[in-house]
């Protein structure tokens, strides 16, 4: 067993979260400049059952959240945009800190119809350069849908390892689904992007 305490994060890079660059995306802080792409988002039926979401929302509240999530210093919220034509592709966050066990909570959510074309995983391999290099964490995770196989492969190729299951998670459409609990730590193996 490892007894080596985790270093504290540097928390300060939370607030607000730098802009990140990858090989096809950049990675802005999310903000009220996404308002409509997120907006969109917010009522995409795929994009509602990949992420278990339920409910309606009422777009002054969303950007309200949208202004004030650059100010937190427990989060940081990227919006996901392509390098070349400048278009939003989905959002990336860090959430749930636990600056006390140097982890955090991750989750993304990109427009449908880009699955599969390698800019989620290369989204997270940037995040987790982020996550692991500047700020110092030593654990990220996520839990992902069972009816989500695409995503379970690209958390997977960006170095994510399976931890476990949660049985019946979700009940979408009169049928359960199991949460995959997935986890990274920063002595973990990641693969470099091309």
């Amino acid at each position: 067993m490892n007894a080596v305490p985790p270093t504290e994060p540097n928390t300060g890079l939370l607030t607000p979260p730098p802009t990140l660059r990858g090989r096809r995306v950049r990675l802005d802080p999310l903000g009220p400049l996404h308002l409509d792409s997120v907006w969109s988002g917010l009522h995409d039926p795929d994009t509602l059952r990949l992420t278990g979401t339920r409910g309606h929302f009422d777009r002054d509240a969303v950007e309200t959240h949208l202004a004030a999530i650059g100010a937190a210093d427990d989060r940081a919220d990227w919006a996901i945009i392509d390098i070349e034509s400048g278009d939003y592709l989905g959002e990336i966050v860090l959430n749930e800190l636990d600056a006390d066990n140097a982890s955090m909570n991750f989750r993304i959510a990109l427009l449908p119809g880009l699955p599969g074309r390698g800019y989620g995983t290369e989204a997270t391999t940037v995040v987790l350069d982020f996550a692991f290099g500047r700020l110092g964490l030593h654990r990220v995770f996520l839990d992902v849908y069972s009816f989500n196989p695409r995503a379970l492969r690209s958390y997977e190729k960006a170095g994510f390892v399976t931890e476990g299951r949660q049985r019946h998670t979700l009940n979408w459409d009169g049928e359960w689904a199991d949460s995959i609990l997935m986890g990274i730590l920063s002595t973990d193996p990641r693969p470099a992007l091309n």
